[in-house]
């Protein structure tokens, strides 16, 4: 009995699908990407007004590039899902990459990733924005797993599904869009999923060394723009106020932010 509970604790947890890589091609299209929202639904809203009114002016098709962290933090992170489930702006195409809070929901849910863990990182409004008050639910709830559960079967069917579609990086040479970054020197095909979704300083520092432009999110900033070869455009918007976007069109870029 006691090797069966040591080998119950010591395994691992069932490995993670990899995220679907995407390759399109930008050079005919206006794109627009869409730093770390983190359930800031109004700042959204008003982001793709100032979009949607500078993309009058552009011929051709228009792509909204989304970097992922829709969820956690700010108040309305089921809003933010429902409404990246619905249809993008009339004249827009749009693409909904990973982003490290979407990954922990998801290992939550597929129970890789403790409630306190997830907490730690944000989920109590998200939560909230679902109808789980989880300090509530404990007093109601003393075991763990019935908590879980609970939580478990208040989210969707349709967000979850949201959630396990979303792809990981897109290669739009001469740029990449991805919610962190990715690691100098590695081939894209051998980048690590959870590089591209949480990597930091061997990114940031290295930027000098990047063949590609990436533009990326995941490490908030005070004012969105290029540093080396990448661009950051999370400006912290749950805290700041701020969400940012940055214009490609015509290998040329803007950044609007509300």
């Amino acid at each position: 009995m006691k090797n069966l509970f040591r080998s119950l604790k010591s395994a691992k947890p069932a490995q993670r699908p990899p995220g679907r890589r995407l390759s399109i091609d930008i050079s005919r299209i206006a794109a627009y990407a869409v730093g770390d929202v983190h359930g800031c639904y109004d700042q959204l809203m008003t982001l793709e007004r100032i979009i949607t009114a500078d993309a009058r002016r552009l011929p051709g098709p228009k792509l909204i590039v989304m970097l992922g962290d829709y969820v956690d933090r700010g108040p309305d992170s089921a809003q933010i899902v429902e409404h990246l489930l619905g249809s993008p702006p009339q004249g827009f195409h749009r693409i909904c990459l990973m982003g490290n809070h979407e990954m922990a929901m998801l290992d939550y849910l597929d129970g890789h990733l403790s409630l306190e863990q997830w907490l730690q990182m944000g989920a109590a409004p998200t939560l909230l924005s679902y109808g789980v008050d989880v300090d509530h639910m404990r007093q109601v709830y003393r075991s763990s797993q019935e908590l879980d559960d609970v939580i478990r079967s208040a989210i969707p069917g349709k967000h979850k599904e949201f959630l396990r579609s979303l792809p990981i990086i897109i290669d739009a040479a001469p740029f990449l869009f991805v919610h962190a970054g990715i690691r100098p020197g590695i081939p894209l095909d051998e980048q690590k999923d959870e590089d591209l979704v949480f990597i930091r300083s061997e990114f940031l520092s290295n930027a000098h060394l990047l063949k590609q432009w990436v533009v990326h999110g995941h490490t908030p900033v005070e004012k969105a723009g290029p540093e080396g070869r990448r661009i950051n455009i999370d400006t912290g918007a749950y805290y700041s106020g701020r969400l940012s976007a940055l214009r490609l069109w015509n290998r040329k870029g803007r950044i609007f932010s509300t």
